[in-house]
């Protein structure tokens, strides 16, 4: 294993027509439902189809990294040079029977593959996604909902992301990287759900809601503790620093349990080691987890005052009860992760829950304005769109 190279493009190609493959069922999907749809109604479902695949995209990342699967395959693009683990089987053979617990084994290299395969079908959606928008703003003088640029824009992201996926590989599942990886995954989703927010808002009489300028700004105070907290998962997750307090609401048995900040949060050092290569103390994964509790203390507030803001506003309700049953979840799902010993349902449901709730506040902010604030005149709408 060791003398395999990180970074092997002869499969390159293989892999690209892998990700045709797994693209071609939706694509096939959203074209026989809206066959006699206009063409920004086409648009419009493949947005959101690709935002729904994309969700689930996360949810198996978070499986994938929760399995320790992340290096099932020791090398990128492909399986030890090789499209699939099927060509792959003599090397990850000799791999587990020389370290049976380590991190090659068939099961393991499956699952990072499958994950590799949905990766790349989604980034085979969103450049159909781009190419049609462009397509159709030249034929329709740009009367769209959605200016081309934004799916430009997720193609160019999903890019990064393909480059942060080949960097949690070659680095050998460094936190920081892993860590960005889970947030790029988030920042697609917005990017996706922004523009579903924008189809949806050429329908008659789906403008944007006016919210109190108050009531805005704690929208968007609420979205970037949410983000905060994310990355304070990411890197409680990629640290396994869960199980550094199996105790709550105490941690170990302790209000202030022994912590290592200066360590702890130290962010350019390999998994488990600091910067000049001793392993990280075990006071240091403490403090990892017990700032994320904390801080997650914050952001229930503040998603409870939120929602309960909306709905005495009587604006975005829908939203509004979405973000306190995301809220509700995430704290059953955080516990849960404690008390149970970190069991894989809930450990992948709390990173749903996370990446649901920046769906849900991206969607918030995207169907809402504030009061006062003038909505350009300047959108042009296609006339054909259906309510």
């Amino acid at each position: 294993m060791d003398s395999q190279a990180l970074v092997d493009l002869s499969p390159l190609a293989r892999m690209m027509l892998m990700g045709v493959v797994v693209a071609l069922g939706p694509l096939a999907w959203v074209g026989l439902r809206n066959a006699g749809a206009t063409p920004a109604r086409r648009l419009q479902a493949l947005t959101l189809l690709t935002l729904f695949l994309t969700f689930d995209l996360v949810l198996f990342g978070a499986f994938t990294r929760l399995t320790d699967s992340g290096l099932g395959c020791p090398d990128w693009p492909g399986c030890y040079g090789n499209a699939s683990p099927v060509g792959a089987k003599a090397a990850i053979t000799a791999a587990q029977t020389a370290m049976p617990t380590g991190p090659v084994t068939h099961g393991k290299a499956w699952v990072e593959m499958i994950h590799r395969y949905l990766a790349t079908g989604v980034g085979v959606l969103i450049l159909t996604l781009a190419a049609m928008s462009w397509i159709e703003r030249r034929r329709a003088h740009g009367a769209l909902p959605v200016n081309p640029w934004w799916p430009t824009l997720t193609l160019f992201w999903v890019c990064v992301q393909g480059a942060f996926g080949a960097l949690t590989v070659t680095m050998k599942l460094f936190p920081a990287i892993v860590t960005l990886h889970l947030l790029g995954g988030l920042a697609l989703l917005a990017l996706l759900c922004v523009q579903a927010v924008r189809f949806q808002q050429a329908a008659p009489g789906q403008g944007p809601v006016a919210l109190a300028p108050g009531l805005r700004l704690g929208l968007w105070v609420t979205a970037a503790l949410v983000v905060v907290q994310a990355t304070l998962g990411g890197w409680v997750s990629t640290n396994y620093a869960v199980l550094a307090c199996s105790d709550f609401p105490m941690c170990q048995q302790s209000w202030w349990p022994a912590m290592d900040f200066s360590q702890g949060f130290t962010v350019w050092r390999t998994l488990g080691h600091t910067p000049d290569g001793a392993p990280i103390d075990f006071s240091a994964l403490t403090a990892i987890h017990y700032v994320h509790r904390l801080a997650a203390y914050a952001v229930l507030t503040a998603l409870a005052v939120l929602a309960w803001r909306l709905q005495r506003a009587g604006a975005l309700s829908v939203q509004a009860r979405w973000i306190a049953g995301l809220a509700v979840w995430q704290f059953a799902t955080g516990v849960s992760n404690i008390v149970l010993d970190w069991p894989l349902v809930a450990a992948v449901s709390h990173t749903g829950g996370a990446a649901a709730l920046v769906v849900v506040l991206t969607w918030a902010l995207g169907a809402s304005r504030a009061a006062g604030a003038v909505v350009p005149a300047t959108r042009t709408v296609s006339p054909r769109l259906p309510a």
